[in-house]
């Protein structure tokens, strides 16, 4: 139970918190690179590598993927434009790049049980 808490946390964290200290505290136009940033950098490997381990405890953890999109979705609506259909793009594929790995790592751990 500790370590879904712990991911979930984690997942509030760089989905909701970071885009708010981004724009909170990096002003102008920095804070618009920082926001790049995390949209094309820091969220995509987050959600690969919490696929990856959610994929280790596929059964309890299969929802993260679908969570971490979720968030990033309520994050920029909430910071940035409500409704703004872009965003769905980016939750979009941070959805696919979680579920593929978590897929993946699901494959990969189940190929190396004997």
């Amino acid at each position: 139970m500790k370590k879904i808490v712990s991911g979930l946390l984690a997942c509030a964290f760089v989905m909701l918190a970071l885009p708010w200290l981004a724009v909170s505290l990096i002003k102008g136009d920095g804070g618009m690179a920082a926001c790049f940033v995390l949209f094309f950098a820091v969220d995509p490997l987050f959600s690969a590598a919490l696929g990856i381990w959610a994929g280790k405890e596929l059964k309890r953890r299969c929802f993260f993927p679908l969570v971490a999109a979720a968030l990033f979705m309520a994050g920029t609506w909430l910071l940035f434009d409500p409704g703004e259909t872009a965003f769905l793009l980016y939750a979009g594929i941070y959805l696919a790049l979680g579920a593929a790995a978590m897929l993946l790592s699901a494959a990969v751990r189940r190929e190396r049980k004997p």
